[in-house]
């Protein structure tokens, strides 16, 4: 490829690395807290060289992982996950159907019973070991039969693992639902009147939240989904007992990647918090990020981050209404919240924030209304902020660490940065160096070493 025609997914500090490394006893600046023993795995889209997937979401996936113990961060290294689609298999066979071990497995990493797991949204996870090893794909048994959500949410009550499955052939959407010992136990259609794609969704103690929203399978190069000004948008609400039965909340046109929380308030309203994207504001992004050329002017990095807003829907059973309000005036993305307040009320969420200006680490007070930044100036892009609890239960909701994979715009190093989640925008507690510019990214996940 020559300068100039460099898709903007491949350049800067979104470029994918050429190959596998680790490297050991990391450099840190300040001090880890001995607490932070454990690993912290991010996923993300990395083509193999010379490769161009024609959109970021397509690039094949790629783990980067820090071990922490006791204060030091013993080693750094990154793995491709060995997919169907690295071997070369096709996702869609001559006759139509569908081979759900041939995708990418780029998009997030979880642990559940003992598993961990890279997931993508178009097929099945693959079970990963600590080192980032590839075992295999995963469907439970035989019993997984659509594909499974990047995003699904642990009931912190129960451990049952919630989640569901969307594809392009009805039905559309699938929800489904792991025991907390990884038994596939729950699998029930859930009536949409097209192939909408639904990245994420929400669960309270008692609902799941489904978002049925205007992007919509269209056969076109690189990602097949475009905005169906025909298609409506709305909120589905269904009851955990009831699986399948779900009311419908009409609202305005929009698109929403990733929700942060969602709650019951004392008179039964739901409650969603989430980063909403207005149709103006989707179309922008979705060119950005399938961009052919760099684009150019101070804005240019809002291509990829900051154009959603932190908005707050509330779903009204007794009207039968959802309304919905903006937190805050900044573009952010990637909401994150403490995992124990999963479905329920939490005072806190966090999201970082690209202006092309500057970039951040933000935190959401609920209760007070304001809004915390970190401020990293326009050279470093943070990754998601994944919120890692002190020790302790009876502990304060915002007790604990913000961790982040910070690269410099022109991809050329990168840090594992550390903050304490109740002072956002003090000093970092530590930096950790990495030995090489890790690549823009989605989602992670603090994975702490078993209790003695």
């Amino acid at each position: 490829m020559t300068t100039g025609t460099v898709p903007l997914y491949l350049t800067g500090h979104m470029a994918p690395v050429a190959d596998e490394i680790e490297a050991y006893e990391l450099p840190v600046a300040g001090a880890l807290p001995p607490e932070l023993t454990g690993r912290y795995l991010r996923n993300g889209p990395n083509p193999l060289p010379g490769e161009d997937p024609g959109h970021w979401f397509g690039g094949h996936g790629m783990l980067h992982g820090i071990r922490l113990r006791e204060g030091r961060a013993e080693w750094y290294r990154n793995r491709w996950v060995r997919t169907g689609a690295l071997a070369g298999k096709r996702y869609i066979h001559e006759d139509g159907t569908i081979d759900r071990t041939a995708v990418h497995a780029n998009t997030h990493v979880i642990e559940h019973s003992g598993r961990i797991l890279a997931l993508v949204e178009s097929g099945f996870p693959y079970e990963v070991t600590g080192e980032l090893d590839t075992v295999g794909p995963v469907d439970f048994g035989g019993k997984l039969t659509t594909a499974m959500t990047a995003h699904p949410k642990v009931d912190p009550a129960t451990g049952e693992l919630h989640f569901f499955g969307y594809g392009v052939m009805p039905p559309y959407v699938t929800y489904h639902r792991l025991s907390a010992d990884g038994q596939l136990v729950q699998s029930t259609p859930i009536e949409v009147p097209g192939p909408t794609m639904m990245h994420d969704f929400a669960i309270t103690e008692n609902h799941a939240i489904f978002l049925d929203l205007p992007m919509t399978f269209q056969p076109q190069p690189g990602m097949p989904f475009a905005w169906d000004d025909e298609y409506g948008a709305r909120l589905g609400v269904m009851p955990l007992a009831r699986p399948g039965e779900v009311r419908w909340f009409e609202i305005d046109p929009c698109y929403v990647f990733h929700v942060g929380n969602a709650h019951e308030d004392p008179t039964g309203r739901i409650v969603l918090d989430l980063a909403r994207y207005s149709r103006d504001a989707i179309a922008n992004l979705w060119e950005g990020i399938s961009a052919k050329h760099q684009p150019a002017g101070p804005g240019a990095a809002a291509a990829v981050t900051g154009v959603a807003r932190m908005s707050r829907f509330t779903l009204d059973p007794d009207t039968g209404t959802a309304t919905v309000a903006e937190l805050d005036e900044r573009g952010v993305e990637f909401p994150t919240v403490d995992d124990d307040r999963v479905g329920r009320p939490s005072r806190y969420l966090y999201a970082v924030a690209d202006s092309g200006a500057g970039t951040a680490i933000v935190r959401f007070d609920g209760q007070l209304g304001t809004t915390t930044a970190h401020e990293l100036g326009p050279d470093v892009v943070p990754g998601e902020a994944v919120f890692v609890p002190a020790s302790g239960a009876d502990r304060a909701e915002d007790d604990g660490w913000l961790v982040s994979i910070t690269t410099r715009r022109d991809g050329s190093a990168s840090q594992l940065l550390v903050l304490d989640a109740t002072d956002v925008a003090g000093e970092p507690v530590a930096a950790v160096t990495l030995p090489r510019g890790v690549p823009a990214g989605f989602h992670g996940s603090w994975i702490p070493d078993p209790a003695a």
